[in-house]
């Protein structure tokens, strides 16, 4: 098998991306949005040790599960992987992720629950990210290709709600009304990086992020939102620097309320331009409601990673006291006021810090307490596992977005995976657990993309780590 090469395949199996593998002469090939069961012409792209990369050429005999893609850039653009492929599948398909994630890097072995479904497939995201660049000597918005800083130039997106093909237009508009122009990563040049806007409850905090402070006809655009969402904040945030970050440091506010308040379960909270809040606010809800479910009145919780505070007073309203830990000071300061708001002051206290440097402590003055961890895809830290194995009390929840560092994670606190005198993680035949796992619930936080969201409920065997 050759570069370039034709060849005929039919799948097998779905990748933890998405793409379909199949093996052709002894070579495995992966072949995105080639679903398990169709017959496809493919061309090959790279072939390396036995291992090698191919697209679709021609289905030529098309699987029951295959659907028509809402998007009309869905094959190009970066955003979504899952499209194609039936609703229930979906689900089926991130249900057998987290499992085969937990089997293959752990040694995992335990059932997992279907994944929970989302109330809609499509326009459920209430947070859109836009890149905005240069494609020749015009401007463009869209999304990243799989893989790359290339931008897919897009006018509509139908994960994110209608008002989102509106924002597009009407970024562009303003950029060649005021003679602005899109970031060049390669050349530097350009006013204008990324269009972000996040929705809470009718409610939209804009913000433009740009390589200068100051930007030409900003009241243009202020014009123009007005024209799009009926109550909006506009931030201007800086951002000069040669990184793949979107926001900088400095945020300036140029129409609008700094921050936004929404209710949630009877809990009142505020969000600002960079407090993370979940994406899909239907799952987000019934998320919430089972870990909130895990709990007891009696318990103690620390809750790491706790953003904006919701979910920490969702837990301070029902337990006998619950810690909130945050890195990030605007997050942490709405956490503050979220508790002021909701007269928890007795029941909740938010600490703003790394979860590294503030967890011991917690473990120290709380006997037993719950430590439920909520961190970003990179997963937790490994001295916080090592924290939690020699201190931690009898219960751990866990909530990740990315089943591989899952994985890594609960093989640290079950045993089945150890740390070598080198550092490197491998796998132990007879695990020695300190934390047993008693259920595992995906949810779908993210319909059409092979991301999910994953609760894990862990007890403690009741002995300390060696």
């Amino acid at each position: 098998m050759e570069k370039n090469e034709i060849v005929t395949v039919t799948a097998q199996s779905i990748g933890t991306h998405g793409e379909g593998i199949a093996r052709y002469e002894g070579v495995t090939l992966f072949v995105p949005y080639l679903l398990p069961g169709e017959r496809a012409n493919v061309k090959v792209l790279k072939v390396q040790s036995g291992i090698g990369y191919a697209k679709v050429e021609e289905i030529l005999t098309p699987a029951e599960e295959r659907v028509r893609p809402q998007c009309p850039v869905f094959y190009t653009c970066g955003g979504c992987q899952l499209q194609h492929l039936r609703y229930r599948e979906q689900l089926q398909f991130k249900t057998d992720l987290v499992q085969n994630c937990l089997k293959k890097i752990a040694g995992i072995s335990f059932p997992v629950a279907l994944c929970e479904r989302s109330d809609k497939e499509y326009a459920y995201r209430n947070k859109l990210q836009l890149p905005v660049g240069k494609k020749g000597t015009e401007n463009v918005v869209g999304f990243f290709a799989e893989r790359t800083h290339r931008i897919v130039p897009t006018d509509v997106c139908p994960i994110h709600p209608a008002w989102s093909e509106k924002l597009i237009g009407a970024t562009l508009n303003f950029m060649e009304k005021c003679g602005l122009d899109g970031y060049d990563e390669v050349t530097k040049k350009g006013q204008i990086r990324h269009i972000v806007v996040r929705e809470l409850k009718k409610k939209y905090i804009v913000t433009l992020v740009a390589t200068v402070r100051e930007i030409k006809g900003i009241d243009y655009f202020c014009f123009l939102l007005g024209q799009i969402f009926p109550e909006f904040s506009l931030f201007l945030n800086y951002n000069d620097k040669d990184t793949n970050v979107v926001f900088g440091e400095e945020f300036r506010l140029v129409k609008g309320c700094a921050t936004y308040e929404c209710t949630e379960s009877r809990i009142a909270f505020e969000a600002g331009p960079n407090t993370f809040v979940q994406v899909n606010d239907f799952v987000r809800a019934r998320l919430y409601d089972r870990l909130v479910s895990l709990v007891s009145d009696t318990e103690t919780v620390i809750d790491c990673y706790s953003g904006g505070g919701l979910l920490t007073a969702l837990f301070a309203r029902k337990c006998r006291h619950a810690y909130g830990i945050e890195v990030v000071p605007e997050a942490s300061a709405c956490a503050d006021a979220l508790r002021e708001r909701n007269r928890l002051q007795d029941k909740m206290t938010n600490i703003c810090g790394r979860v590294e440097d503030c967890l011991s402590g917690l473990l120290q003055k709380e006997t037993d307490p719950t430590t439920v961890l909520d961190p970003p895809r990179s997963g937790v830290e490994r001295s916080v596992l090592k924290e939690l194995l020699r201190a931690g009390g009898k219960k751990i929840i866990m909530v990740s977005c990315n089943p591989a560092t899952l994985a890594r994670d609960l093989g640290i606190l079950t045993g089945t995976l150890a740390e070598s005198e080198r550092g490197e993680l491998v796998k132990r035949e007879n695990p020695q657990a300190v934390y047993r796992i008693e259920r595992i619930e995906p949810f779908d936080m993210f319909p059409q993309t092979r991301h999910v969201e994953t609760l894990v409920l862990l007890t403690r065997n009741g002995r300390k780590a060696g």
